[in-house]
């Protein structure tokens, strides 16, 4: 049906209501949520190329619930039965499940377990695991997150990220950290090497043969990385790092390192080094946004391939291994792929916030 010959579509007060319900219910499962949208903007008298513009979406999915809601109501908005065994499981018994995940925990528990949910809905443990793998629900599962109070946040954001996107010309971008206390850690016994259907085993147990510091740069360009191991992380030992970057990058490029907000990085020291190689620029990370700087996907890397299995009886072991992985690096280094444009992090922040204080907050 074109837009042009569109039927009305009307609600009764009843139909109204309980589609605002679900269009606002932020907990409700968000494809009923969006048909439910749908369906009110169209009921506002906008045709199908409005409401796609209106809820960002495409006239195809507009049309389809149109003409479903028209020809079935509210019943038109559930998903159609799919072919094969007749279903156990009614729907409310599958929304209990979705909305007390989503809206309730159990009584003495932080959160449902499969079994607990299962007896409380009637229903076996392995239904509710598959009914919140097909709504994405995994509340086993928690993930730490921090709002940055940097009253420089979004200048900050621009400023790393169109490095990133839209380096200088005639100009290397590295993003530089530190990773402190490197441990040098050997265990008590033998590692026992990987048979089949038997993993590698280790002993939990280990002896420390000291710590090093390891400042890293990464060419955001190349992927290549400049190392330096230090026994410390002083504002000197950022001054000797940034003389090592400047040896080992051509004289002719602007050089931009993109680092946190240690004091160390702001110590007299360095200022005085910056002054007297003015070629250099420092950007500094917002407070508590350690995810904007690249090499700490770098450094991820580095924990996950050298060191969280690795062996080292002397620290003299460990600091050769790192070298050697740094070279090993280097000799295949690509580099990593910025995509996010600093809009589409400022709008996820804002989401961020906009959930943390809304009304139930």
């Amino acid at each position: 049906m074109g837009d042009s010959r569109l039927q009305p579509l009307v609600l009764s007060e009843d139909e109204r209501l309980v589609l605002q319900g679900w269009a606002k219910r932020r907990t409700t499962a968000q494809g009923l949520a969006r048909r439910a949208r749908i369906v009110l903007a169209c009921a506002d008298g906008l045709n199908n190329t409005a409401v796609a513009a209106r809820l960002e979406t495409d006239r195809a999915t507009v049309r389809r619930w149109r003409t479903r809601f028209l020809q079935r109501r509210l019943d038109g908005l559930s998903d159609d039965p799919r072919p094969g065994v007749p279903r156990t499981i009614t729907d409310a018994q599958v929304e209990e499940v979705v909305v007390r995940t989503l809206e309730e925990v159990p009584e003495g528990a932080t959160h449902w377990s499969k079994r607990e949910l299962a007896r409380r809905v009637g229903i076996s443990p392995t239904s509710v695991l598959r009914i919140w793998r097909a709504f994405g629900l995994q509340p086993w599962r928690t993930e730490d997150f921090k709002i940055s109070p940097d009253p420089l946040l979004i200048d900050k954001i621009r400023d790393v990220v169109g490095l990133y996107l839209a380096p200088p010309a005639n100009a290397a971008v590295f993003a530089m950290d530190e990773k402190p206390q490197i441990q040098a850690l050997e265990r008590t016994a033998p590692v026992l090497p990987m048979m089949p259907g038997v993993p590698e085993r280790r002993s939990f147990d280990y002896v420390r043969h000291g710590t090093v510091d390891l400042f890293a740069a990464l060419n955001t360009a190349t992927g290549k990385v400049i190392g330096k191991l230090s026994a410390q992380h002083r504002a000197v030992d950022f001054r000797d790092f940034l003389d090592e970057i400047d040896r080992q990058t051509d004289s002719g490029l602007a050089v931009h390192v993109i680092c946190d907000n240690l004091s160390a990085h702001k110590a007299p020291v360095v200022h005085k080094w910056l002054l007297a190689h003015p070629r250099f620029e420092l950007h500094f990370t917002p407070t508590y946004s350690s995810w904007i700087n690249q090499v700490e996907r770098w450094f991820a890397e580095l924990e996950r391939r050298c060191l969280e299995r690795g062996v080292f009886c002397s620290l003299d072991e460990l600091k050769t291994a790192l070298e050697d992985w740094i070279k090993t690096w280097n000799e295949q280094a690509r580099p990593f792929r910025w995509t996010k444009t600093a809009d589409q992090i400022i709008d996820r922040i804002c989401r961020y916030c906009d959930r943390i204080s809304g009304p139930d907050h």
